[in-house]
Formats: C-alpha cells, sequence, structure tokens
C-alpha cells in the first residue's frame, strides 16, 4: 500500500507506492500541508485503484513514464507498461527504489478522465449495467464535455446541458425524454465530475444540482376478472407464461430467464436466483431479490403444463422453439399490446403484472411481511407505499379503526352532546 510522504531535504512531499515488482517514489513540488497531502491521497488512492484494475498507466497520472525514452512513452501511451516496471527491488543489497522528481499533470479533459473512470469503475457493474453507462457516456457525455478540462466544466453548462436533454426526442413518437431518463443520464455525469473535483481539488460544477423531480407513477394491475378474461383469451403458447406471471409478481427478466433446474415441485417453490438482461444471464436486481416464491396451485398446474412443452427442449422454462430464451420485446409488440387492445382493455405495460399479483395477495389477506418476501423486497415499506389504497380495510387507512377505538373508550368525546351540555358550554 502506497503513502504519500514528506523529505525533509527538499522540503517537499512525495508519492512512495509498488507498481508490478518495483517501488516508486515520484516527488512534487508540493510544500507539505494538509491540503496537499489530502490531494496526493486522492491521487494515491486512484492510482491503486487502476493498478488492482489492472489499467493503470503511468502517463495518465504523471507526466511521463519515469525514465522512459520517447520511443518507451509511445510503447507506453499504447497500453505498454513493460519498460517501467522491470526489476525487483533489491532492498537487501540497499539499492534505492526508482526515484524521480515529477509534475503532476492539471486536470485531464472530461473524456480522458471519464475513459479511466469507467476502467477502474467497470468490475462494481454487471455486463447490462456497463453497456448502458458506456452508451451514455460516450453517446452523450463526451459528445457534450469531452474536449473540455474537467475543472473547467461549468454549472451554468451543466444546467444548459439539461435544459437541452429535455427537448430531445423519447422512444415514443411525439414524446420527449422522461425526467427519469434525463436523472439516468446525469447520474454519470454527476459522479465522474464529483470524482475529479475530488481528485483535483476543484469545487464540483454538480454539487448542489438536485435531480429532477419524477412524477408518482400509479399502478394500474388487474381486476381478478380481468385476469380470467387475459388467460382465457391469450394464446394457449403463451398461457402458462401469463399465468406464472400473474400470480407471481416476478420481473420480466426474472420470469423470460427462469431454468428448470430452479423449479422445485417437491416444495412447490420458483428460486429467484438469476434475471434475463439483454440476451444474457446475469445476477438479480439486487441481494434482496434472491428469494424463493411460492407456488400457488393455479402456478404449479402451470409450470407442470409447461414442463411437458419445454423441458426436454430447453434449460429454459419458457422459450421459443429454438429453445432460446423469449425475447420480451417480441413478446410485448407482438402478444402482450395486440390481446390488450383485442380485449378492450387500457394499454400498460407487461410490469403490471406483478403488481396484479401483489393487489390480489393483499386482498386475500396474505400476510405484508410475507408479501414482501414473494416480491424481493426486503421490507413492507414499498408495499404499503404502493399498494396500500387497494385494501383499505387491511391497512385501516379509512379511518374506521380509529374510529371504533374511540367509541370503545371515550364515548363522552365521541358522541352528540347533549341539549343541557350544550347549555353548560355555552
Amino acid at each position: 500500500m502506497g503513502n504519500v510522504r514528506y523529505n525533509r531535504a527538499r522540503g517537499k512531499l512525495f508519492l512512495d507506492f509498488r507498481f508490478g515488482t518495483r517501488r516508486y517514489r515520484e516527488y512534487t513540488a508540493l510544500a507539505d500541508s494538509v491540503t496537499n497531502r489530502r490531494r496526493l491521497e486522492r491521487l494515491l488512492a486512484r492510482i491503486e485503484e487502476a493498478i488492482a484494475a489492472g489499467v493503470f498507466r503511468y502517463e495518465d497520472f504523471f507526466a511521463t513514464a519515469p525514465g522512459a525514452s520517447s520511443e518507451e512513452s509511445a510503447r507506453t501511451r499504447n497500453g505498454d507498461v513493460t519498460a517501467i516496471a522491470e526489476g525487483p527491488v533489491q532492498a537487501e543489497s540497499g539499492q534505492e527504489p526508482a526515484s524521480r522528481d515529477t509534475c503532476i499533470p492539471g486536470p485531464p479533459t472530461f473524456a480522458e478522465f471519464a475513459k479511466s473512470w469507467v476502467a477502474v469503475r467497470r468490475v462494481e457493474w454487471r455486463r447490462s449495467h456497463l453497456r448502458t453507462q458506456l452508451s451514455t457516456i460516450d453517446g452523450r457525455l463526451v459528445t457534450q464535455f469531452g474536449e473540455r478540462r474537467v475543472d473547467q466544466i461549468t454549472k451554468a453548462q451543466v444546467l444548459e446541458f439539461r435544459a437541452a436533454l429535455a427537448g430531445q426526442p423519447g422512444r415514443r413518437a411525439g414524446q420527449t425524454l422522461s425526467a427519469k431518463r434525463i436523472n439516468l443520464i446525469m447520474t454519470p455525469l454527476r459522479q465522474i465530475l464529483g470524482d475529479a473535483a475530488e481528485q483535483y481539488g476543484f469545487p464540483s460544477p454538480v454539487e448542489k444540482i438536485r435531480p429532477l423531480k419524477l412524477r408518482r407513477t400509479d399502478v394500474q394491475p388487474f381486476t381478478l376478472a380481468e385476469v380470467q378474461l387475459i388467460l382465457a383469451t391469450v394464446r394457449a403458447d403463451y398461457r402458462q407464461y401469463l399465468t406464472v406471471r400473474m400470480f407471481t409478481g416476478m420481473r420480466s427478466g426474472e420470469a423470460d430467464g427462469l431454468k428448470w433446474k430452479f423449479v422445485d415441485f417437491e416444495r412447490r417453490q420458483i428460486l429467484v436466483r438469476e434475471t434475463l438482461v439483454g440476451g444474457e444471464i446475469e445476477y438479480t436486481k439486487t441481494d434482496g431479490s434472491q428469494r424463493e416464491i411460492a407456488m400457488s396451485g393455479p402456478v404449479y398446474d402451470a409450470l407442470r403444463l409447461q414442463e411437458k412443452a419445454t423441458r426436454k427442449l430447453s434449460e429454459y422454462v419458457f422459450c421459443n422453439r429454438q429453445g432460446n430464451p423469449l425475447d420480451n420485446k417480441n413478446f410485448t409488440e407482438r402478444v402482450w399490446y395486440p390481446l390488450l387492445r383485442h380485449l378492450g382493455l387500457a394499454e400498460r405495460r407487461p410490469y403490471q403484472m406483478r403488481h396484479t399479483a401483489a393487489t390480489l395477495w393483499l386482498a386475500a389477506g396474505e400476510n405484508p411481511e410475507w408479501i414482501a418476501r414473494q416480491l424481493g423486497h426486503t421490507t413492507t415499506e414499498m408495499l404499503f407505499k404502493v399498494y396500500s389504497r387497494f385494501v383499505p380495510n387491511l391497512t385501516r387507512q379509512d379511518g374506521s379503526a380509529m374510529e371504533l377505538l374511540l367509541r370503545a373508550n371515550l364515548p363522552q368525546v365521541v358522541q352528540a352532546p347533549t341539549a343541557s351540555a350544550e347549555g353548560a358550554t355555552t
């Protein structure tokens, strides 16, 4: 682990760290102060992150590679760092570690810093999240801020960029980008500039810019009668799929990526362990999403029927004729929305099937904690926040519980006053 140290002879701070088999001392022109130490500690932390991730390049942090000729510097810029990592430290013979005076470069351009930022952070992300981040950073942020130095990007420029996003077209014709989508674009910008500001010691231009307020989206679950109508009308090859989704609350990726090895008929459980995102199997959305869903009678029967159709064809429970998992976009556009139009039902996303399961469980009087576990929520907070209005008698949000309590314990308060009492109070 590296250190920020002070050289008394020079009166300056220097970095002392290891890379590969060598130890390096990078001397700076910075005097010893709390501010300068913190600046170098932040720089050292990013160096060690890059080394741990296997993406460290000297020139990303210092003016040139130590002791490198112009030819060696060119190789370093192309990603060949062997020229600066040769030879082990020979501490026993008294050999000094490699050291030199260095000129720590000023803040880089946004494009340069974003590239190193992604290289360090990518080990923390799922593949689908990495694709999303790269699409946002390369397609929008670098296009806007790429050539500007990170310390020269102003709050006004960031706000101007956000305002421009609000006028850009959305996914559907005639619509602009939603506040949610704009916030998702702004999130990596905020993180990149925040880290750059911390490393290079300048005020972050996004520090006081709050995310746009989002409209509260109202859930639109199906009634039990509508569920029965949908299941009676849908194509036979999708009936089991919709049954499972309507009565388990599984997310699209969880249902589409469900494999037979995670269907436990003996214990009547569906084990949610993976999710299908962008055509690839990944870990579930969160740790809390790892759960066991109890099979109701209709779900058990539907999976037994599906077993006859696909068990020998594919490892996936729901698959196409080639044995590949269902394509959610194809299902939505060719099966789901046409079905709702045919039945005269309001258009809504397939995700509403998850809401349907939750509201049906609540209406049946199931324990809220059990329902939360079935949905993959770690607490009941989200459950009551989103669904409680569908079951007022369960959550007692109609005021009846308080009314009964008062009538039983404080009759003189809640009962209408008598005429004599009215006269006494006037």
